[in-house]
């Protein structure tokens, strides 16, 4: 199998981790009710995690590889401000899909980055399609139960949905392959904008999701999708 046919193949299966996690959502309902309750916010928080050790450990260490000081702030900054302005227009149209826009951001630029890898490292990218199907399942999961509350779609249109968004993972690792190996910067600078973007949805709308009064297991799923972030991390030899 060629470089292309591989890294179409990884981003496709990483991608269909979305539709799974969804999937996994679908089934309503988990008895006793208390412990759907524990379950859905101890997930959320796995999510959370899991998106943090993606900013930590992947985005933020590949982007500052191939750009100065400054740009590392300007692009990091930026992302922050626009994702801010982008969840202010969300609330004003009541449209709060804060997870589906931190899931997509945290894919798509993942994917650039395979793609771009195995020009160099085929082992890297192996590991960094595993790292992105990893935090897609509970992303996928969160992004679902915040679609289904939120709106009237059905199961089947969201889970339908997400898995055209999986298609978004051969394009962009295509893209990263052929256009964008040939330039770091660009490629450090769409990962550095995700993650301050990630970061601040992290902060504004996801981890204040996983808090449940009176529990306090949830927050650990925050621990346990940064460890899977950590371990990741390790196995890429860093």
């Amino acid at each position: 199998m060629n470089e292309l046919a591989q890294i179409v193949l990884l981003t496709l299966i990483a991608g269909c981790a979305m539709p799974l996690g969804a999937s996994i959502a679908s089934v309503e309902r988990i008895s006793p009710r208390w412990l759907e309750t524990e379950v859905r916010h101890g997930v959320i928080a796995f999510g959370g995690g899991a998106l943090l050790s993606a900013v930590a450990l992947v985005l933020v260490p590949q982007g500052v590889n191939n750009l100065s000081s400054v740009l590392v702030a300007a692009c990091f900054s930026g992302g922050g401000i626009v994702f801010m302005a982008f969840d202010i227009r969300l609330v004003a149209n009541n449209t709060p899909f804060s997870q589906l826009t931190a899931m997509l951001s945290d894919f798509v630029p993942e994917a650039l980055a395979l793609g771009a890898t195995f020009t160099f490292s085929k082992d890297a990218g192996l590991l960094l399609a595993g790292i992105i199907a990893l935090q897609n399942l509970p992303e996928g999961f969160n992004a679902y139960r915040e679609i289904k509350v939120s709106s009237g779609y059905g199961s089947l249109k969201i889970i339908g949905a997400f898995t055209l968004m999986a298609l978004l993972g051969p394009v962009a690792g295509t893209i990263g392959y052929f256009v964008l190996s040939g330039y770091p910067q660009i490629v450090s600078g769409i990962m550095l904008f995700a993650a301050g973007g990630i970061l601040y949805m992290i902060f504004q709308d996801i981890a204040p999701q996983s808090r449940l009064k009176n529990h306090w297991a949830p927050p650990l799923g925050a621990v346990a999708g940064f460890l899977l972030g950590v371990l990741g991390h390790i196995s890429l030899g860093a």
